[in-house]
């Protein structure tokens, strides 16, 4: 990696957020539902440009970039590679004929994550998010098993569309449209993220899948490593418990590494570091370098429970496989591989630990938690994590507040990220941190 420059750092030239970003704010009051984007005086910034690790808002200030976008940018934000991929075939073909002509691209892109999944997952289902990939996966278990029941779990995060909600075990997601989530989900204890608690909590969790599956239940789904819930890593065995217990009992199991995927973890696939492999795999976010794309990968047992098309497909849609999303992936997978970034994510993600470590010291500093380049710190409370979250953008890093009560913070940085970089977005980190502790 080159040597860093202080023209590589945060550069902050103004008040953050600054005048272009509080006017775009106005506007944006104006005309997106209320719903969707936190407005307040101090909050947030409009991103302007962003390159590698590095972001610059409207107004010319300039971050060091903790989050990946939602862990998108793995390759880092504006990859080279990717964006000429893009452009070249924006020059030949954007949009195709979906599941009636297909393109070029979308035979290369499956035959890639065929290669790139692991164990026995070679059928695809291409789609344009998260949400979408595991509707796929949920449809596809209901078929091969012809049971409605399904096992999630508690803390969960699986995408805010219907069915996807359904299987999402935050309450505040869920809670206000009740009348539309299923009511044949069990939810499951997600086994604890303290040490000393996990293995109990691990055991009481399979034997509440297995009741469950000796009811019926078609098929099991959880993240191998909650993301929104805070980055909970579950103790070793424990996937391996829950792949037993689908075994005996013929049911699905669904792994979402929509966050975890694509080497965050240290490994291509999160579950990967226990040896095991789900029956289908919904993956998304880092899989084309910033161009929404999300697909279902499965053994061709599960996946052959779908009819084979006599010309109207019962499950589609108007852009899947988009032949710019399937160039825009390919490219990234290219990345990925010659930059050594999975094996970077595990290297760099141990010295990011250790070093996160020496932030229990602090006393509004609950947990720390992870693996590779995704990590949890959990916090005494969420309105410290909003601070901390604030006073962190004003010094010149982004991190995102998570958590089931909202009380944690989530860094996941890009895997380009350079090391002095990342030194200097935790020591700005933690100096937010003390800020805050002290306002609050």
């Amino acid at each position: 990696m080159a040597k860093q420059t202080s023209a590589n750092l945060e550069a902050i030239v103004g008040e953050i957020p600054g005048p272009r970003s509080r006017a775009l704010a106005e506007s944006l009051r104006a005309h997106e539902s209320r719903g969707v984007t936190y407005l307040a005086d101090d909050f947030p910034i409009f991103w302007e440009s962003a390159s590698g690790a590095l972001v610059t808002d409207v107004d010319g200030n300039r971050y060091i970039d903790l989050t990946s976008a939602f862990g998108v940018a793995t390759s880092g934000h504006t990859n080279p590679a990717v964006v000429a991929a893009i452009a070249a075939q924006a020059q030949a073909l954007i949009h195709g004929l979906g599941d009636v002509h297909p393109s070029r691209m979308r035979v290369a892109l499956l035959s890639a994550l065929a290669r790139l999944a692991p164990g026995p997952l070679e059928k695809c289902f291409l789609s344009s998010s998260g949400s979408e990939a595991v509707d796929f996966a949920l449809k596809t278990a209901y078929l091969r098993t012809k049971k409605p029941g399904i096992v999630a779990f508690e803390g969960s995060y699986h995408g805010l569309a219907s069915s996807a909600l359904s299987v999402t075990g935050i309450e505040r997601f869920r809670a206000p449209f009740k009348p539309f989530v299923s009511e044949s989900v069990t939810f499951a204890p997600y086994p604890s993220a303290s040490a000393s608690a996990a293995q109990n909590d691990a055991a009481r969790s399979l034997r509440t899948v297995e009741s469950a599956l000796a009811g019926g239940c078609a098929a099991v789904i959880l993240e191998p490593i909650q993301g929104r819930a805070g980055v909970v890593v579950p103790p070793r065995g424990w996937l391996r418990g829950l792949r037993e217990l689908c075994d005996r009992h013929g049911a699905v199991l669904i792994f979402d590494e929509i966050y975890t995927g694509f080497g965050r973890t240290g490994k291509m696939f999160a579950c990967e570091h226990e040896g095991i492999h789900p029956d289908l795999l919904c993956v998304g976010k880092a899989i084309a370098g910033g161009i929404p794309f999300a697909a279902t990968i499965g053994t061709r047992h599960v996946m052959d429970a779908w009819e084979t098309s006599r010309g109207e497909a019962i499950y589609t849609s108007t852009y899947l496989g988009n032949p710019l999303a399937c160039a825009a992936a390919l490219a990234n997978f290219e990345q990925l591989e010659r930059g050594g970034l999975v094996a970077r994510a595990a290297t760099l993600g141990a010295q990011l630990g250790a070093r996160l470590e020496t932030f229990r010291k602090n006393p509004g500093v609950v947990d720390v938690r992870g693996r590779g380049l995704m990590w949890g710190l959990e916090l005494s409370s969420a309105a410290l994590a909003f601070s901390v979250t604030k006073a962190a953008l004003r010094l010149g890093t982004i991190v995102l507040p998570s958590g089931v009560r909202g009380n944690a913070i989530t860094l996941a940085p890009p895997a380009v990220i350079e090391e002095d970089q990342l030194w200097r977005a935790l020591t700005l980190l933690e100096r937010a941190l003390a800020q805050a502790e002290v306002v609050a």
